[in-house]
């Protein structure tokens, strides 16, 4: 029986109990209350068995819910990482080839800017070079022509 009725049974038990005169007490059958108390004793033990079996399930309940709330979080974070993972390697492999592509870029432009400045050197070179044959071949001419003639000696 439940405990609560029980208690309601006591309760009932009293308000019907017949008051004693001038006093603030009332009788009771002392047979009916050895009766539900006898009652409780053994409702209240198997009571407490059911509310601790009860707790214990609602514990084991919440263990295996976090169990398994952690569980998911887990495989959660694995493909979250697998994921990063496959779209990072393509990332990673174009990174690597734009740097590839930039540094032959930079030496591509280095080559350059040093083949023009070493054609610039050996124009500049040409350059110096036909303006002294110039100046040789227009001394060339100049006495060739009389202009440029020793004076006579004499």
């Amino acid at each position: 029986m439940d405990v609560l009725v029980l208690i309601d049974k006591l309760d009932d038990l009293v308000r019907s109990a017949k008051p004693v005169p001038l006093k603030d007490q009332v009788r009771v059958d002392k047979d009916k209350l050895r009766d539900i108390l006898d009652q409780m004793r053994s409702t209240i033990p198997e009571e407490i068995k059911q509310a601790r079996w009860i707790a214990k399930e609602r514990d084991d309940m919440l263990a295996q819910a976090t169990r398994e709330a952690e569980r998911i979080v887990k495989e959660a974070r694995e493909r979250q990482a697998r994921l990063v993972s496959t779209h990072e390697l393509p990332r990673q492999a174009e990174r690597a080839a734009q740097d590839i592509i930039d540094a032959a870029h930079e030496l591509e432009r280095d080559i350059r800017l040093g083949g023009e400045d070493y054609a610039d050197e050996i124009l500049n070179t040409l350059e110096l070079n036909l303006s002294r044959f110039s100046a040789a071949v227009q001394r060339g001419r100049e006495r060739l022509q009389g202009r440029g003639q020793p004076a006579e000696a004499g």
